[in-house]
């Protein structure tokens, strides 16, 4: 399957998923709100530009936006990460780990302890965003803190069972000339 077929797959199951599975839990929508369709973002390609990521940032969270009538908040919180992410990348891997390795960022690409920091760092990152602009219209911090912490602990439980569940399969890449 094609890298843009498999992104576009990707892209609806987790708009889908978001929107018809997770924000329909009632007993965690209070306090928790689990997310995990931001994750289609840090699993894309290495190679992706700058430009292109952050409009794919901005599809993804205005789509989960419109189903959502959340207003930008979503999109603003997607922007965000897929602007910091090509930075957070290029801490974590050298130049030559991104080149010579594998197409996109997993634990089996960048090692688990890398790669865990990634996410987490992504996720807490996306969920302040989402959060404290959710808290600007309701008010309340202690609300606001508490409900983010609570959220990424779910939200990257969530990631790594997701991991865990559907393995990407993965090439190394020995020749960087496709």
């Amino acid at each position: 399957m094609s890298t843009l077929v498999k992104n576009i797959v990707r892209f609806c199951l987790f708009i889908l998923v978001q929107v018809y599975v997770l924000n329909q839990i009632p007993p965690l929508n209070h306090l928790v709100v689990p997310y995990l369709y931001f994750l289609f973002i840090l699993w894309l390609p290495y190679q992706i530009g700058r430009r292109s990521l952050l409009v794919l940032g901005f599809l993804l969270g205005f789509c989960l936006d419109a189903f959502s009538n959340t207003y930008g908040l979503h999109a603003a919180a997607c922007v965000l990460i897929a602007y910091i992410r090509p930075f957070l990348i290029n801490v974590l891997l050298t130049k030559e780990e991104k080149e010579l390795n594998y197409n996109e960022p997993s634990a089996q690409s960048m090692g688990l302890v890398p790669y865990i920091t990634y996410l987490t760092i992504l996720t807490f990152i996306h969920h302040i965003t989402v959060f404290f602009l959710s808290a600007l219209q309701t008010g309340g911090w202690m609300y606001f803190a508490v409900k983010a912490l609570f959220a990424t602990a779910v939200s990257l439980v969530l990631i790594l069972l997701t991991e865990l569940l559907f393995s990407r399969k993965q090439r190394f890449r020995t020749n960087t000339a496709q």
